[in-house]
C-alpha cells in the first residue's frame, strides 16, 4: 500500500514512512491510495470470526508489505487482550470501546501502534520522540500503549485544567520514557503546537519525531476493526453479553449463548466526534464493505462540521469547553483526511450530524440511568441523545443503531455521579488513580516547547 499527502499527491510513501513521519512535509495528513474491500470470504464470515482474525484483515493490506503476516498477527495479539463488546441498553446497542487498560477507545489505536513502531524501527540506533496532543483520553492511551517501549519516548501536551483528575493520572502518572506538559490554553493550542513542531526543519534535525495522535494513520487504521467486528456481529443477529467493566446495575453475563437480534440487516454508528478520527476509521470499515448502513456524527457545542454538512460551508473556529472535553475540538484534524477521501455529497450521503448541549448532556446521563440502569459517560451520552434527536423511535426499516461508548463513566466521576449516584469503576481505573501525576507547565508557545523537548 502507498500513502500520499491530502495536498499533494505526486510524492507517495510506504506505510512505514507514512505512518514514522506521522504528518507529510507538507503539512498534509497521510492517506491510502485506496480502501481495499474485504475479500469474500472474509466478508461473509465477520459475525463469527475471533476479533484478532478481523484486526488482522482489516490492518493487513494497509501494511503489506513493511509488516510480515506472521509478525502482524502477533502484534495483534499482543496489542488486543480485549474487545469491544456490542450489548444491548433498552431497545438499542451499545458498542462499548472502554475494555482496555486506560478504559477508552483510543486503546485500540494506540497500542497497536506502539507495537508497529517498535518493530518498524527494530534496527535504528537513534532515539524516536513521540509527540502527542490530546483532549483527554488519546494522551493515557499514548501513555499506557508505549510506556515501556525500548528506543522511544513520548511528550503529551494537554490543556492545564481541562481533563478530568483521572485522565491527568493517566497522562503523567506513568514516569519512565513519558513525560507531561500542561499547556496553558486550550487542546487546539496544544494540536497548533504538536504541528509547529514537526514543521519546524531546525528542530527535526536535531530530534526524531513522530506523531500519535489520530492524525498518524498508524493509529487511525486499527480503530476499523471494531466497526467492523460489530456491524459483522449485528448482521448476523448476535449481541454481546456484559464485560468485566460494562457499567450497568444488574449484569447481563449468562451461562447461555449471546441474545439474538433481527439478522441482515446493516447497521448504523452513532459515533460521539471530536477530532474526527474515529469516525474516519468507521468510514474505512463502510468502505472495506463491512455491513454498515451510515453515520450519525455526534458533536457537543463544538459543531464545525455537522455545520459543515448541513451548509457545505466549512469554518474552523476556538473550540469551546463543555463537559464532554475529549470533543472539544473546534478545527478537527482528520476534516482534512475526510475531505480528501470523499466529495461532500458522499459524506453527506453516509453521515449526518448533529449538536448536543452541556444541558442535553446531562439529561440524557440521567435519563439512561433512570430507564435502563446503564450508566453512560459525558461522549456516549451526546451519542444517545443526538440518536434521539435523529432517529425515531417508531422507524422499523433502518436497521439496528449502536451508539459508541467511547470512554467508560467512571472516568468522569465528577460530572456522571451527581447525576446517575456511584458509578461501578472497573480494576484498570481503580490503580490509575493511586498513580501521582508528574508535569511541566508551559505557555502555549513554540520557542517554549522546543527548549523543553530538548532538555527532556
Amino acid at each position: 500500500m502507498r500513502y500520499y499527502s491530502t495536498r499533494n499527491r505526486s510524492h507517495p510513501v510506504n506505510f512505514e514512512t507514512a505512518a514514522l513521519t506521522g504528518l507529510a512535509p507538507d503539512g498534509g495528513l497521510f492517506i491510502p491510495e485506496n480502501i481495499p474491500p474485504y475479500p469474500a470470504a472474509v466478508r461473509s464470515s465477520l459475525g463469527t470470526m475471533r476479533f484478532h482474525d478481523i484486526a488482522f484483515e482489516t490492518i493487513k493490506p494497509f501494511v503489506h508489505p513493511e509488516i510480515p503476516d506472521s509478525q502482524l498477527m502477533d502484534l495483534v495479539l499482543s496489542a488486543y487482550s480485549f474487545e469491544a463488546p456490542l450489548i444491548p441498553v433498552g431497545d438499542r446497542l451499545v458498542l462499548e470501546l472502554f475494555h482496555g487498560p486506560t478504559a477508552a477507545f483510543k486503546d485500540f489505536g494506540a497500542r497497536f501502534m506502539a507495537r508497529a513502531f517498535s518493530w518498524l524501527r527494530r534496527n535504528e540506533d537513534r532515539p524516536l520522540r513521540i509527540l502527542v496532543a490530546t483532549s483527554g483520553d488519546t494522551g493515557g492511551a499514548v501513555a499506557d500503549g508505549f510506556f515501556g517501549i525500548p528506543g522511544i519516548s513520548v511528550t503529551v501536551l494537554y490543556p492545564k485544567g481541562r481533563v478530568s483528575p483521572l485522565q491527568e493520572r493517566q497522562i503523567a502518572g506513568l514516569g519512565g520514557n513519558i513525560s507531561a506538559l500542561a499547556v496553558e490554553g486550550s487542546f487546539d493550542d496544544c494540536q497548533r503546537l504538536v504541528k509547529a513542531a514537526f514543521s519546524d526543519k531546525e528542530l527535526q534535525k536535531r530530534l526524531v519525531l513522530s506523531s500519535a495522535n489520530s492524525i498518524n494513520i498508524s493509529r487511525l487504521i486499527p480503530q476499523a476493526v471494531y466497526y467492523a467486528a460489530a456491524a459483522g456481529k449485528a448482521f448476523a443477529g448476535r449481541v454481546d453479553d456484559d464485560g468485566e467493566a460494562t457499567p450497568r446495575l444488574v449484569s447481563r453475563i449468562t451461562e447461555t449463548e449471546p441474545e439474538k437480534t433481527e439478522a441482515g440487516q446493516p447497521i448504523s454508528f452513532c459515533v460521539p466526534s471530536g477530532n474526527f478520527g474515529n469516525l474516519t476509521a468507521g468510514l474505512y470499515a463502510m468502505k472495506m464493505e463491512a455491513p454498515i448502513l451510515g453515520f450519525i456524527a455526534a458533536t457537543n457545542i463544538n459543531k464545525t462540521v455537522p455545520d459543515y454538512l448541513a451548509t457545505g460551508l466549512y469554518e474552523a473556529r476556538p473550540s469551546r469547553p463543555t463537559i464532554s472535553n475529549a470533543m472539544d475540538v473546534g478545527a478537527p484534524s482528520n476534516f482534512e483526511r475526510m475531505s480528501a477521501h470523499w466529495s461532500y455529497e458522499t459524506l453527506r450521503q453516509d453521515i449526518r450530524g448533529t449538536s448536543v448541549s452541556d444541558l442535553d448532556t446531562r439529561k440524557a446521563i440521567f435519563r439512561v440511568r433512570e430507564k435502563y440502569g446503564y450508566f453512560l459517560d459525558p461522549h456516549g451520552a451526546v451519542g444517545w441523545e443526538a440518536a434521539d434527536n435523529l432517529v425515531p423511535r417508531s422507524s422499523s426499516n433502518s436497521g439496528p443503531l449502536a451508539v459508541l461508548a467511547t470512554a467508560h463513566p467512571a472516568k468522569f466521576a465528577e460530572t456522571v455521579e451527581p447525576l446517575t449516584g456511584p458509578l461501578p469503576v472497573p480494576n484498570s481505573l481503580k490503580q490509575a488513580m493511586q498513580r501521582v501525576p508528574e508535569f511541566l507547565t508551559i505557555p502555549a508557545d513554540l520557542s517554549t516547547l522546543v527548549e523543553v523537548l530538548e532538555t527532556l
